[in-house]
Parts: C-alpha cells; sequence; structure tokens
C-alpha cells in the first residue's frame, strides 16, 4: 500500500506560481509512475501531469508550459509548480501513483486532494 498526502494548494492570484507536493509513504515511490489530477467544482476528475518512474513527463494540453512535474526519490516526494495560473485552474488537486500505468489511466493509489483557488 502507498499512501499519498498532498499539500501546497491555497488562494492566490492570477498570473501567481504555487508548488505542490505530494509526500508518500508505505512503498519506495521510485518504483511508481506519479501524477496529478484535478476536479473543479460540478466537473469530472481530469488529467494534468504525470511523471514516469524514468522521469519522463507528460502534460495536459491545458498545462503545457505553465506547470511542472519533477519527483524527488530521495525524499520519497512528488512536485507539481504551477506558473501563469489562471482562473480556469482552480480546482481540487489530487495526486496519484501506479506501478503499472502513467498518464491519463494512471490512478492505483490517490492522496486526499488539496484546494487551489486562483483569483481573477
Amino acid at each position: 500500500q502507498v499512501q499519498l498526502v498532498e499539500s501546497g494548494g491555497g488562494l492566490v492570484q492570477a498570473g501567481g506560481s504555487l508548488r505542490l507536493s505530494c509526500a508518500a509513504s508505505g512503498r519506495t515511490i521510485s518504483t511508481y509512475a506519479m501524477g496529478w489530477f484535478r476536479q473543479a467544482p460540478g466537473e469530472e476528475r481530469e488529467f494534468v501531469a504525470a511523471i514516469s518512474r524514468s522521469g519522463v513527463a507528460y502534460y495536459a494540453d491545458s498545462v503545457k508550459g505553465r506547470f511542472t512535474i519533477s519527483r524527488d526519490n530521495a525524499k520519497n516526494t512528488g512536485y507539481l509548480q504551477m506558473n501563469s495560473l489562471k482562473s480556469e485552474d482552480t480546482a481540487v488537486y489530487y495526486c496519484a501513483a501506479d506501478d503499472r500505468r502513467v498518464g491519463e489511466v494512471m490512478g492505483q493509489y490517490w492522496g486526499q486532494g488539496t484546494r487551489v483557488t486562483v483569483s481573477s
């Protein structure tokens, strides 16, 4: 079992930045792909970004060039750096880990989510 805990969410003005963290416990995260998804009010959960075990990154078109996913296996932690935030980025952001899949279809383990609110 892998437990995931997100942090770093909050309120930010449009154009600002936030860095989300996803701390993993229970297993060594180096053998898992990690990803970020988000769910806006009244919307379905959507893929944001993912990073494979080898460090290959994948992004949704809506965040390419603005968001950067990374991982620090020594700290068992994943990150999502979000720059140039827009009001449409407002959502609850969820961390995911998966030992078999990466990208939109991943989702073996989930965190509880952290809320990001972007004010315009």
